[in-house]
């Protein structure tokens, strides 16, 4: 009597596996960097997003704007503001990225994007697919990247985490079997585990670490997690005087927090569950998640955001404005040094540290308890334009 269950589930699987196929043949063919700093204009696409996404947004287009401003009156850089990524947009037209939404992403070179809502089962928006995912998916942006950064504790990691694969890239395909049986799948490919590896192990080469921790639990999910760790053996021939260690996901997160073992780790690189799990934890050490931004990187495209969410329960309670910026522009920083803006970024990146890590004159609660997102980015701001900046860093470092 199961018979159709299993003719059906067989259909199913077969498109998923045929689906996947070709996107790895495609991902065999390679595609040349763009050379930003050749571009003119260099176009930022700013999506606005969500909830607190406006607000935080305001903010961190103030502090690129002062960054960036001899390079916009040159019409060396553009900025367009990309309105359409809102969830009720995608809510009205039933797609997690519009198609016209889609266009005008392409259009850009590199994007910055605030929260979006991800609609859930039994919530008030349709259960579309989270714009997050297909962003992903659609602009190949396969390697998240995410720094962390305590100086005082010693700890300064780089995670790096596969991003177009592992659950989340068939998060939407799952099935029912009958009423009882439900399945969701995961996916590692070899040319994807490879690309998301082997630029970890670049970033350490360049950075003369030497030492890079593979996070998986192939100890138990053997065929795919297998895979990742046979792929990162492979890879670590072409680094020679780079080792590398396989860590389990489970007793990782534990490490992460062990004082005497988590200042020896600085190279992690992951598939892609496991990396959101780690990098979220991690920011909340640095100082919440609303600390920490996120780099999405393809050979062509590049998008720059904020890990938090749209946090609509701030909204719906008239906070707003109490809002933290800190992970959107610290995002923005990570931008700034992508496309070529250096010193630029480094300043940034200095003045965030000492404001949120060092001196904390400002301290943002997100309530009335501690100052507007406003008056943080004016903080920020005037720190960025002090002529001790370098000086005032050193001496807390």
């Amino acid at each position: 009597m199961n018979d159709p269950i299993i003719a059906n589930a067989q259909r199913h699987f077969a498109e998923l596996v045929r689906a996947q196929l070709e996107r790895c043949e495609k991902m065999k063919t390679t595609q040349e960097q763009l050379d930003y700093r050749a571009l003119k204009p260099l176009i930022i696409g700013f999506c606005w997003g969500d909830g607190i996404g406006p607000i935080i947004s305001q903010e961190t287009e103030r502090v690129l704007k002062s960054i960036l401003k001899d390079e916009i009156a040159s019409g060396r850089v553009e900025f367009r503001t990309i309105a359409g990524l809102t969830i009720e947009n995608r809510a009205k037209q039933m797609k997690a990225i519009p198609d016209d939404v889609l266009q005008e992403l392409k259009a850009c070179h590199v994007i910055l994007k605030a929260p979006t809502t991800t609609p859930e089962k039994g919530g008030p928006y349709p259960n579309i697919e989270s714009a997050n995912v297909a962003m992903r998916r659609e602009l190949d942006l396969f390697a998240n990247v995410r720094p962390v950064k305590i100086p005082q504790e010693g700890v300064d990691w780089m995670f790096f985490r596969e991003n177009t694969e592992g659950e989340y890239v068939l998060g939407s395909k799952g099935f029912a079997a009958g009423d009882d049986v439900t399945f969701d799948f995961k996916v590692i490919t070899r040319p994807g585990a490879e690309r998301i590896i082997r630029m970890a192990f670049d970033y350490a080469r360049k950075n003369n670490i030497n030492t890079v921790t593979v996070v998986t639990k192939a100890n138990v999910v053997k065929t795919t997690d297998g895979l990742f760790l046979e792929v990162a053996d492979q890879v670590a021939q072409d680094f020679p005087g780079i080792k590398w260690e396989g860590w389990y996901i489970d007793i990782m997160t534990a490490k992460l927090i062990d004082p005497k073992r988590r200042t020896q780790f600085r190279v992690m690189v992951m598939p892609n569950l496991y990396g959101d799990i780690l990098t979220d934890e991690a920011a909340e050490m640095q100082g919440g998640v609303g600390t920490a931004g996120s780099a999405n990187i393809g050979t062509r495209y590049a998008m720059f955001e904020a890990i938090h969410g749209s946090a609509p329960r701030m909204i719906s309670e008239g906070r707003g404005q109490y809002a933290d910026p800190s992970s959107l522009i610290k995002a923005a920083g990570m931008m700034l040094n992508h496309i070529g803006y250096i010193e630029q970024a480094d300043k940034l990146q200095k003045a965030l540290e000492i404001c949120t890590q060092f001196e904390k004159k400002m301290t943002i609660t997100g309530r009335d308890t501690g100052v507007t997102g406003r008056e943080f980015c004016d903080y920020i701001l005037k720190k960025m334009g002090s002529a001790d900046l370098d000086e005032k860093y050193q001496s807390y470092i």
